[in-house]
C-alpha cells in the first residue's frame, strides 16, 4: 500500500510532490521503454512499459509492483537502472491508477485484492506470452510486495524482493504516529470516500485518487487479510500464497512508520512455503538522508541500495546479511 510520511512524491522519487497523473490520456513512451498494454482475465486492460536490457544480456525480467496510489512512472528511473545491469523490467499501473485509470472512478468496482488476483496475474501471463522460457523476478513496494501471493500465476516467479511490504493493519504502524495515521487513513479516508464515491487523494494532497473498493479495503483491513474475503474463498486464497515457493527477501527500514518489522512479518507469514529473510536496514546504512516509506526508490539511493538489489535479483545473493538477519 502506500502511504508516506510525506504525502506527495516527485516523479523522480523524491518526497515532495506527486507524479503527474495520466488519467484518460494517450500513453506516452518513456525514454528507453516500450509502451505495452495487456488484458486481465476479467477483461480490464492495463497499461505499462517494458524496459529491455541490451540484447543478449538479460538474465530475467523484473516486474515492479507499485505501492498504493503511486504511479508506475515513480519507478521508471529504477527500471532504467535495472536495464543497465542486465535485467529487463516491466512497470505498469494497477487498475484505477494512472495510465490504467478509467474515465470515472465512481462505480468502477475495483478493489485492492484485484491488483493481485487480476493485475499482477496479468503481468506474469503477459511476460510468459512474450517469452515462455523467460525467468521472472518481482520487486514489490509496500502492498506491491504482498500482492504476488494473491495471483494464481505467482508460482512462475523465481525470486522476490519486497521493500516496505505490508497490508495496512493499523496496530502495526509505528507507535509514535499510530493515532494520527489511524485518524487519517482509517477514519477520514473512508468518510471522504463515502461522500465522493471514490477517494480524491490528489485533491487532498494524499497520493493519487483511489477507487472506493481500494480505499475501503485499506481502511477496514483486519489482522488477518483473508477475513476480508467471503468464508467460502479463504482457503483458496491461502492456498495461492502456499503455492509461492520463490525465495523472498524483505527489506524494512528504521524510519518507515508503516512497514515496521511487525507489519512486514505479518505479511511475510502468509508465504508459508517460500524461503524468506527479513533485513532491517538501520541509519548507518544510508548516506542519502531519510528513507521513510518511499525514499528507497529515489535516485539518491542508486549508488548503494539499487546496486545491492541487483545482487539479489541476478544472483540470489543477500548483500545485507549480517548476524542479526535471518529467516522471517
Amino acid at each position: 500500500m502506500t502511504h508516506g510520511i510525506p504525502d506527495r512524491i516527485r516523479q523522480d522519487g523524491g518526497p515532495d510532490r506527486a507524479p503527474a497523473t495520466a488519467t484518460a490520456q494517450p500513453q506516452q513512451a518513456a525514454a528507453g521503454a516500450i509502451p505495452v498494454e495487456f488484458a486481465c482475465s476479467d477483461g480490464v486492460r492495463l497499461r505499462g512499459e517494458f524496459w529491455p536490457a541490451r540484447p543478449g544480456t538479460a538474465s530475467r525480467t523484473v516486474i515492479v509492483n507499485p505501492a498504493t496510489g503511486v504511479l508506475a512512472s515513480y519507478y521508471h528511473r529504477y527500471a532504467r537502472f535495472l536495464t543497465r545491469h542486465g535485467l529487463n523490467a516491466l512497470t505498469y499501473d494497477y487498475r484505477g491508477i494512472g495510465a490504467s485509470r478509467p474515465a470515472s472512478l465512481r462505480g468502477c468496482g475495483y478493489r485492492w485484492r484485484d491488483w493481485g488476483e487480476y493485475d499482477f496475474d496479468a503481468a506474469v501471463r503477459f511476460l510468459r506470452a512474450r517469452d515462455p522460457d523467460g525467468r521472472i523476478a518481482v520487486v514489490g513496494h509496500s502492498i506491491g510486495g504482498f500482492l504476488p501471493g494473491l495471483a494464481a500465476s505467482a508460482g512462475a516467479v523465481e525470486r522476490i524482493l519486497t521493500v516496505g511490504a505490508q497490508y495496512a493493519y493499523w496496530p502495526d504502524y509505528a507507535a509514535r504516529q499510530r493515532l494520527r495515521l489511524f485518524v487519517k487513513w482509517h477514519l477520514a479516508m473512508p468518510l471522504v470516500t463515502a461522500l465522493c464515491g471514490y477517494f480524491p487523494g490528489r485533491r487532498l494532497g494524499w497520493l493519487e485518487d483511489l477507487p472506493a473498493g481500494v480505499a475501503n479495503e485499506w481502511s477496514f483491513r483486519r489482522a488477518r487479510m483473508e477475513a476480508s474475503y467471503p468464508a467460502s474463498r479463504r482457503a483458496e486464497i491461502l492456498a495461492r500464497f502456499d503455492a509461492v515457493t520463490a525465495p523472498l527477501l524483505a527489506i524494512a527500514t528504521h524510519d518507515d512508520i508503516y512497514a515496521t518489522p511487525p507489519a512486514v512479518r505479518r505479511g511475510l507469514s502468509y508465504y508459508r512455503n517460500a524461503p524468506k529473510t527479513l533485513v532491517h536496514l538501520g541509519p548507518d546504512y544510508f548516506t542519502a538522508g531519510p528513507t521513510g516509506h518511499f525514499g528507497l526508490f529515489h535516485s539518491a539511493h542508486e549508488v548503494r541500495f539499487w546496486r545491492d538489489t541487483v545482487s539479489w535479483l541476478v544472483d540470489g545473493a543477500n548483500p545485507w546479511r549480517s548476524p542479526a538477519d535471518g529467516n522471517a
